[in-house]
């Protein structure tokens, strides 16, 4: 039976795509019925999006931004191989010229049809559109609220930049037996970045957040003043730092946002066509210890809210929290349905995609660490000379070796066990499988990242959570200027 929320958000898709400028359901159905039962699996994505990004810089908006876009991809799998086509418009004439084209490329026989998974039952998030519930002049005027706030703030500040930016996606998928399922997400993000001069030294600092919710949460004027206050406090730190130091030495992660390097050296590994083409430095690792007792590993879509969750994936695949890796044993993948099948596994609800013109791949949803027991001061404690990294920039990662090399934005020495001056320009290098034996203590400060992650993979890009509690390496390679 359909839950009141699958309906709900079905009914939103109804009105976007089987209007009278769009599909008709009975139709539709009938004319990709022929092309999906001759494959394995396949679904029609069906998705209409609207987004926006306002951006100031020094006082005045630089750049805004407004697209509007809806299509459609259809996708027939047989075995490894999947034929695609995709149309920037939702009419009955496009989607003949779709199935003719997967008619035309259809490669071997028919398997067995996948079973369609279960409709939704819980609603993670509002439906409700950010873009239309904010008047672009109050989001204009509130980004020079930022700017004048934050050069208040503190006379050092000498550049602000802000930007706020929203999204709205419905999205529908159809599978081969005719059953619908439909997801309704929004998004915000807010981002500010000061640059800050001290006798002739210039450095910067930037704080953002957001998640799947309308505007009204970031633009509260207590929300976006402690982003502000946080960009200048991490700019500040910059113009104290010293040059970081470099050798290998025990490494202090701090809680939340430095989740992203266990997303990026343990996540992707983790991902199942990684592991089903043997290309991971996971692959045949199903039960053996991989990582230290203690280190817990989940990847959850269905926290409310956050940037990484969804009703639906974009199989039509509920999203569900899957435990990767249980007390440093490795106890399952991230699947979409084409890799879970010929994995002979269950889907996770991991199947992803930018958008209609891509095919879905298993993609990370929220992926995050469990604390542990231990206190981060304990852990500072510890450490007679290492590195506090307290929040992390960019990064590299191999997956197939699990090499790494991640920039830290805001760092501190740690000597004698205090926490000491704040570094600059401290890189960690490790590899991700041999980082997690060597974790020494978890910490009891689980954090969720603020709500800005963007994941790439293959050319295409999904927004993510990362979390975890603060936890120490007992050794990695910090690459520095110092020595």
């Amino acid at each position: 039976m359909m839950s009141d929320t699958m309906q709900d958000m079905l009914a939103t898709a109804d009105r976007l795509f089987h209007g009278n400028d769009g599909l008709d359901v009975i139709e539709a159905r009938r004319a990709i019925a022929p092309v999906l039962e001759a494959a394995d699996d396949g679904e029609l994505f069906l998705e209409y999006r609207e987004s926006e990004v306002v951006s100031l810089d020094d006082g005045r908006i630089r750049n805004a931004n407004f697209d509007s876009r809806r299509g459609f991809g259809l996708r027939a799998v047989t075995g490894e191989a999947a034929v695609y086509a995709h149309a920037g418009e939702i009419s009955d004439a496009a989607l003949a010229r779709a199935v003719e084209t997967l008619r035309a490329a259809r490669q071997g026989d028919a398997g067995t049809v996948a079973v369609a998974p279960a409709a939704a039952t819980r609603r993670l998030y509002t439906g409700h559109n950010p873009l239309a519930e904010m008047p672009f002049a109050a989001r204009a005027a509130l980004l020079g609220e930022i700017d004048a706030y934050a050069r208040a703030a503190d006379k050092r500040v000498v550049q602000v930049m802000a930007s706020l930016a929203g999204e709205w996606q419905v999205v529908e998928i159809v599978r081969a037996d005719g059953v619908r399922v439909a997801d309704v997400r929004p998004l915000v993000v807010l981002h500010v970045s000061v640059v800050m001069e001290q006798d002739g030294r210039r450095e910067s600092g930037g704080h953002g957040a957001g998640g799947r919710a309308t505007y009204d949460g970031v633009t509260a004027p207590a929300f976006w003043r402690a982003a502000v206050d946080e960009s200048i406090r991490k700019a500040a730190l910059n113009l104290d730092s010293v040059p970081a130091p470099a050798g290998e030495m025990p490494v202090v992660l701090g809680a939340g946002w430095p989740g992203i390097l266990l997303h990026e050296a343990i996540g992707h590994g983790l991902e199942g066509d990684f592991n089903r083409k043997k290309t991971s430095a996971f692959a045949g690792l199903m039960g053996k210890r991989v990582g230290s007792k203690g280190v817990t590993v989940v990847d959850d879509g269905t926290i409310p809210d956050r940037r990484g969750s969804l009703s639906v994936d974009d199989e039509g695949t509920p999203s569900g929290r899957t435990v990767l890796i249980e007390d440093g044993i490795l106890t399952g993948y991230m699947q979409d349905r084409q890799n879970a099948r010929l994995m002979g596994m269950a889907p996770t609800g991991n199947g992803r995609r930018q958008s209609y013109a891509h095919l879905p791949m298993p993609r990370m949803t929220n992926t995050i660490m469990l604390e542990g027991e231990a206190s981060r001061e304990d852990m500072i404690r510890s450490v007679k000379r290492g590195i506090y990294a307290a929040n992390f920039g960019g990064g590299q990662v191999d997956i197939t070796s699990g090499k790494f090399v991640f920039t830290a934005s805001e760092a501190y020495m740690i000597e004698d066990g205090r926490v000491g001056a704040p570094v600059k320009g401290a890189t960690l290098i490790g590899n991700g499988p041999d980082a997690l034996t060597r974790v020494e203590m978890i910490g009891n400060d689980l954090e969720l990242d603020p709500g800005i992650g963007t994941c790439g993979k293959n050319g295409q890009g999904v927004p993510v959570g990362v979390g975890q509690p603060s936890i120490l390496i007992g050794g990695l390679t910090v690459g520095g200027t110092a020595s």
